[in-house]
């Protein structure tokens, strides 16, 4: 008898040890191919991150040097386009979802929501583009910051309502029960209480778009020099780097490893700094 319950408890080790080294094997190959993307990045850009590369402008076609100053700005400029069209809706759309509609249309919009989510950028592009670039006969920075907004937008709407209702109701009841009115209860006390949520979905979205370049062949199309207006093109770093990439150039090839590298990099900084903020969300909401 105590040899076959050893026979088992030796058998559910065996079990177990199996599990634990294929679950290990298994996170090793999910990260592995991000570390060995970052290792290469760094091994053949690296050589071309310099104070030109943030500093000056891109050389002539065929010279050797220059920068994408202009790309980098380009996509903050971009990026701060897209936030200011897609936060303010996302974030109420969020809310509507969570604190009030009925239980049907809610439904209804968190559907469309998710299928939003899966329609690929270059289809938000083609749609911008039609809209926007054809009717105004010009490629431009609204274009472009309107075609990553609308990619933000079912993404914040989604984390937002997911955030908002991780909220106790006992804070709701409490405001209300003290004569607070619903939409004061619904901004001081349930987003307030939400807020790194909240802010957590604005930087994965702003993370999702930052190394978008589909949708801005049709909408931003590029530009090697400053921008001055936002109806005109603009440059980006992932349009930049599909253009140097693409290119015969040797040093132009540098630069487009260099600008993946930088990209690559804010986007892991974004990441570490959402990882920052939901570190205790779970005690911020409960």
């Amino acid at each position: 008898m105590h040899s076959k319950r050893a026979d088992k408890h030796t058998w559910r080790k065996i079990k177990s040890a199996v599990a634990s080294t294929t679950a290990f094997v298994s996170a090793i190959l999910v990260i592995l191919p991000l570390g060995l993307v970052f290792f290469h990045l760094l091994i053949n850009g690296i050589s071309s991150v310099n104070w030109d590369f943030f500093t000056k402008l891109p050389a002539p076609v065929g010279e050797v040097g220059g920068g994408m100053a202009n790309a980098i700005v380009g996509t903050l400029e971009l990026l701060a386009l897209a936030g200011a069209i897609g936060i303010p809706i996302g974030v109420l759309g969020g809310v509507y979802l969570a604190e009030y509609g009925s239980a049907r249309i809610n439904s209804v919009l968190r559907f469309l929501a998710d299928v939003l989510n899966g329609i690929p950028s270059i289809t938000w592009g083609v749609v911008v583009y039609g809209l926007v670039v054809l009717r105004f006969k010009s490629f431009s920075v609204l274009a472009g910051g309107l075609a990553l907004g609308l990619i933000m937008i079912p993404l914040i709407v989604r984390t937002t309502e997911e955030v908002v209702l991780l909220v106790p109701h006992g804070y709701r009841e409490a405001a209300l029960a003290l004569g607070v009115s619903r939409w004061q209860t619904i901004v001081h006390i349930v987003m307030k209480t939400a807020s790194k949520g909240i802010i957590t979905g604005i930087l994965l979205a702003l993370a999702r778009i930052g190394g978008e370049t589909a949708p801005l062949l049709f909408t931003a199309f590029g530009n090697r020099f400053w921008n001055h207006s936002l109806t005109q093109p603009i440059a980006a770093l992932p349009l930049q780097i599909f253009t140097y990439a693409i290119s015969p150039y040797d040093d132009w090839h540098r630069q487009a490893w260099a600008g993946a590298l930088v990209l690559v990099t804010g986007i892991f900084f974004v990441n570490i700094t959402v990882r920052i903020l939901t570190r205790d969300r779970g005690a911020s909401v409960a």
